[in-house]
């Protein structure tokens, strides 16, 4: 009886501070739904709407943290060092690619979660200042969140209301991707990677990475690869893609590696702060939210209510949240605005680069930075981040105006 008396305050002394706010968000929209503030039917709309969102964000995490624990993410991390040959103008861009490919195809919190403490060790074993290495992986996490519907949850909601598949999406997207992109490397090659700013001038190329088992590489490497082409060519719902890759990684763990199959793969935090923000959003939406977003976006579908949507967009975002922001902001936008409404989308996934509480991603890479003892500077931080939210906000939004 000791034991089991003294296990739960163990348990609870273990959570981490995101536990906490997950579970108070999912509390705060319950309790909004009890008391009547939310009535059920909205509820039971936005629930059904992230059913599916839910089930490709649990597996999709599963998939990157296997391929991750089979060192896939250190394989390639090795090799772009390599390839950089010593140069840091080589090394830059390899990284841009690097963490670009990764949030494109992976999402941007697998990005911050697993990216970031490859890029960090990297940066440890060939002598390099971490900090560059760690803007660059936080950066690109939320700019290179445009392209495709599983870079961002935010993605998949606005491709559904505008029923666009993930290669519509693309074809919408590729542009203001490139120019998000564009400006990053600008901002980023200004304030943390020239000469004077990264520590030396050269670095010394790591040894090869060879993973301990190699048949879990290749099958993690290739389930990663099937999931891409799969969600590319086929007409598949997202979640489906995901859960068959995820299921060959769990297989391929189990026959190979059990002990690394641990009910923490599944993001339990993320999977209770979705719905819980979902329903906060819907509460504050139905009591006065969605008159003053209507106001602030306008119903003006052209280039100018363009730029107003992707302004309210970032500026909110960095104020709340962006996944609450446009999910308020989605339904204040009218429902021909297609144009609009991408570019809403533009400023809460370009734009949330100012504060560190902006977005999801920029959570969880503070906490991983934290954690691997790499100090940035929270007014460095702030000031270089508002720099690069106004001009690639402009900047892709322009970009989308282009190609509408």
């Amino acid at each position: 009886m000791v034991c089991n008396a003294l296990r739960v305050p163990a348990a609870i002394q273990r959570l981490h501070v995101l536990d906490w706010l997950a579970g108070g968000v999912l509390a705060c929209g319950l309790l909004c739904l009890a008391t009547g503030l939310l009535p059920t039917e909205p509820a039971g709309d936005a629930m059904l709407r992230i059913a599916p969102l839910l089930a490709f964000l649990g597996t999709v995490i599963v998939l990157a943290e296997l391929t991750s624990t089979a060192e896939v993410f250190d394989v390639v991390a090795s090799g772009v060092a390599r390839a950089g040959r010593g140069s840091y103008a080589a090394l830059f861009v390899l990284c841009v690619v690097f963490a670009s490919v990764t949030t494109i195809t992976l999402n941007l919190d697998t990005t911050a979660v697993l990216l970031t403490p490859v890029m960090l060790a990297l940066a440890t074993r060939v002598g390099i200042a971490p900090v560059p290495l760690a803007m660059t992986t936080v950066w690109l996490a939320n700019t290179a969140s445009l392209l495709l519907p599983v870079s961002n949850l935010t993605n998949l909601l606005a491709a559904d209301r505008v029923a666009l598949s993930p290669t519509g999406l693309a074809a919408k997207m590729w542009l203001p991707q490139l120019a998000a992109i564009a400006v990053t490397m600008v901002c980023l090659w200004l304030f943390y990677w020239r000469s004077g700013r990264r520590g030396v001038d050269v670095y010394t190329p790591p040894a090869v990475h060879r993973p301990a088992d190699r048949t879990l590489f290749r099958v993690c490497g290739l389930a990663c690869l099937g999931f891409l082409l799969v969600i590319l060519i086929a007409d598949v719902p997202l979640w489906t893609a995901s859960a068959a890759a995820a299921g060959v990684t769990v297989v391929a763990f189990a026959v190979r590696r059990r002990c690394a199959l641990r009910l923490s793969l599944v993001p339990w935090r993320l999977l209770i702060l979705v719905p819980g923000l979902f329903l906060v959003v819907e509460t504050v939406n139905v009591n006065g939210l969605h008159d003053i977003l209507s106001s602030a976006i306008g119903p003006d579908g052209g280039l100018f209510g363009m730029f107003r949507a992707a302004a309210v967009g970032g500026g909110l975002s960095n104020v709340l949240n962006n996944l609450p922001v446009y999910l308020a902001g989605e339904s204040a936008v009218p429902a021909g605005n297609h144009e609009q409404l991408l570019a809403l989308l533009i400023g809460t996934n370009v734009g949330p680069v100012v504060t560190p509480w902006a977005s999801l991603a920029t959570l969880l890479w503070f906490e991983r930075c934290h954690a691997q003892g790499v100090k940035v500077s929270l007014k460095s931080f702030m000031g270089t981040g508002a720099v690069l939210a106004v001009v690639a906000v402009l900047a892709s939004t322009t970009a989308l105006a282009v190609t509408g």
